[in-house]
């Protein structure tokens, strides 16, 4: 049970400090990432939030 906890709990913490979808900082992380490194769905945001 207290593995489940720390997995959990580590996983939000992680998880916490990527910024929003959409942001700025978010949209200047995509572009400083590899491009072959994005998947489909941060492709698509990042069309949709950065782009358009």
């Amino acid at each position: 049970m207290k593995k489940i906890i720390s997995l959990l709990l580590t996983a939000f913490v992680l998880t916490a400090c990527t910024p929003k979808i959409g942001s700025e900082e978010w949209c200047s992380d995509m572009k400083e990432k590899s491009k072959g490194d994005w998947a489909a769905t941060e492709t698509k945001d990042f069309a949709k939030h950065c782009i358009f």
